[in-house]
């Protein structure tokens, strides 16, 4: 017969951070077998995944095959060292690194920091301080991923919006547009495959006060749509959706 038995607060809390860290996997590489045994545990008990190597040239056939979220990585081992190990990784990957590193290790350091790595902890080391190198660098690293998927989609897309210099580009040509069309073409950008209508496009250009007449958008479309074409005789990203408004096609160059 099996029992429902209730979970201690240290399972709990290691549910908990299994469920914060989002399966991250570590790796580890020491030779100091202890070092694995009890960082791995640590780290477990945090919710990471982890992988260990106790020498540099296994890591690295590994790590090339199959990438981890962060690596914790040794200087002094046998076979490979941290130095070497690092410098062939940084070849193919730009996986987050912290060194681990004796008292008398700066020079190692130096050279650590100059081929990559991206933190050093000298042993002997507080494992928790080494858990907060560990967040830290984590957070920087997906900061840095959602940064350049950003790019990756400012790229992919022939529409570019300078809301600051209040620039247009499409196709990386300038397109000269007035302040109420610079306005117009913003708002049909924000939200891209989504119908707008002609009073969004009117409260966006001239404001929740105006009394504009509503046609006067379908001109500013017109002239819109004249000046992209002049750039892109091929130019077809504005639908006009009748009686509902317009619709900004969000195409990939």
């Amino acid at each position: 017969m099996a029992f429902n038995m209730p979970l201690s607060s240290h399972a709990s809390r290691a549910m908990s951070m299994r469920r914060r860290t989002d399966h991250r996997i570590i790796a580890l590489i020491d030779d100091d077998r202890n070092i694995l045994a009890s960082l791995s545990l640590t780290l477990e008990n945090e919710g990471y995944g982890v992988k260990m190597w106790h020498d540099g040239q296994t890591a690295l056939h590994a790590l090339l095959k199959e990438p981890v979220d962060l690596v914790v990585l040794d200087i002094k081992m046998p076979s490979m060292d941290g130095i070497t190990c690092l410098r062939e990784l940084r070849r193919h990957s730009s996986v987050p690194v912290i060194f681990l590193t004796s008292k008398d290790g700066e020079e190692s350091e130096i050279e650590g920091l100059e081929q990559g790595a991206d933190d050093y902890i000298r042993k002997p080391f507080s494992q928790s301080l080494l858990l907060k190198r560990i967040e830290a660098l984590l957070r920087r690293s997906l900061l840095h991923q959602q940064e350049t998927r950003k790019e990756a989609q400012k790229k992919a897309t022939p529409l570019h919006i300078d809301t600051e210099r209040h620039l247009c580009t499409w196709k990386g040509l300038h397109v000269a547009l007035t302040v109420t069309e610079f306005l117009i073409v913003q708002t049909l950008a924000r939200t891209p495959n989504a119908v707008i209508s002609r009073d969004q496009l009117l409260d966006a250009a001239y404001g929740y006060a105006s009394y504009v007449e509503g046609r006067l958008i379908d001109h500013h479309i017109k002239r819109i749509r004249k000046k992209f074409r002049d750039k892109d005789p091929q130019f077809n990203a504005i639908d006009t959706l009748y009686g509902l408004g317009y619709r900004y096609k969000d195409h990939k160059a």
